[in-house]
């Protein structure tokens, strides 16, 4: 395991100023659910969306624990904003999958390109001679009004028929699209991380050139044929909590402070303050557990057993947050839920996030670790 911490890229330098600025405007981003262009052009030259993009590309090949810490200081002060620049890496490094001629696409001319993801298999695709037809329509796809590529993913139909095969599961693959060529829905409505543009994006018989396509079963091993930067070449269980936790651990933590700040101000009450102890001790055994699962990453301990703690890492951390910030709604009294309050937005925002299906035991954790500790089903 790595017994110091890692060089800092300049990604966590930068996400403290992202951090300041979107505290900023949180207040009016929940309200329109969108995030201020000023903020979008902060987290895109903070580095984010270059964080795992090649260096001979003007990326910074950066490690899992940077980028983590980085999210995390940004959620601090704004969940949706910190959500998105986390997305926007870790896109990134799912379109590292692509061929060479992909990556010049891309990133040959600006590394820091935003890309969105939607990583959920849905819609169709044809062989179309060497290209691709692509047609359908994906949800929540975060990000999707400021990208400047999205990948979808969609099963590929039988060319005879033009449905799946009818042995076993069709293939599946990602395929990169530009902005411009895809419409974006305002579909969106959630009751946290509203800001974060998670619509709906629909494409009709879009026209995809082969190196702008990958399987999804690379994806998925983390084997990449076209990079050999080591964190192009990690198998997405390892890694897809990860994405998704480190957001609602800075927004915790970022609630903490809210809540603490909001019981300073007011007359205090020996339960409150139990509360916010309580509280601030799930909020660091949710910073280590995600802290272990990047460090897992970087020194590339791909075991099964380490993959599925990885898992099980994410989805306790996430029940902790969802813990803690109901123990600091419970300190700040009846005034913290009070619409627009920072205690408020930021337990409206962890609620939402650890929604998420990558950080639901029973979808992304039981089955896994349930065979590390007892051994496979016989």
């Amino acid at each position: 395991m790595l017994t110091q911490t890692p060089p800092d890229t300049g990604l966590e330098t930068a996400a403290d100023e992202v951090r300041q600025l979107a505290a900023h405007r949180a207040p009016e981003a929940d309200r329109s659910g969108a995030l201020d262009p000023e903020v979008v052009r902060a987290v895109r030259r903070a580095g984010f969306g270059r964080h795992f993009v090649a260096r001979h590309l003007g990326g910074a090949e950066g490690t899992f624990a940077a980028l983590t810490r980085a999210v995390s200081t940004v959620g601090e002060g704004c969940a949706a904003t910190a959500w998105c620049a986390s997305l926007a890496a870790y896109s990134s490094r799912f379109a590292s999958l692509l061929p060479p001629q992909g990556h010049e696409e891309l990133w040959g001319r600006d590394p820091d390109t935003l890309v969105a993801t939607g990583l959920v298999p849905s819609g169709r695709a044809e062989a179309s001679g060497d290209d691709w037809s692509l047609s359908g329509s994906w949800g929540y796809v975060s990000g999707i009004d400021d990208a400047d590529w999205a990948l979808v993913c969609a099963p590929v139909a039988d060319p005879a028929s033009g449905t799946a095969p009818a042995a076993g599961p069709p293939e599946t693959r990602f395929f990169a699209l530009p902005r411009g060529s895809y419409q974006v829905t305002p579909t969106w409505d959630a009751t946290g991380m509203r800001a974060t543009g998670s619509h709906t994006l629909t494409v009709q018989d879009a026209r995809v050139p082969a190196h702008l396509s990958f399987s999804r079963r690379a994806m998925l091993s983390g084997h990449n044929a076209h990079s050999t930067v080591p964190a192009h070449n990690v198998p997405f269980q390892a890694v897809g909590g990860l994405t998704f936790i480190a957001p609602a651990l800075g927004a915790a933590v970022g609630c903490l402070a809210a809540g603490a700040a909001a019981l300073g101000a007011r007359r205090r009450t020996q339960a409150a303050e139990l509360a916010l102890v309580r509280a601030s001790g799930r909020i660091d055994a949710a910073r280590h557990l995600v802290a272990q699962n990047a460090e897992v990453i970087d020194d590339r301990h791909f075991t099964p057993e380490l993959m599925a703690r990885n898992e099980r890492n994410a989805t306790f951390a996430a029940e902790l947050l969802q813990e803690a910030v109901g123990l600091v709604v419970r300190a700040s009294g009846t005034g913290g839920l009070a619409q627009g309050r920072p205690v408020e937005r930021f337990w409206r925002d962890v609620t939402t996030a650890t929604s998420h299906i990558a950080l639901q035991y029973d979808t992304a954790a039981r089955k896994n670790y349930s065979a590390v500790l007892a051994g496979p089903e016989s």
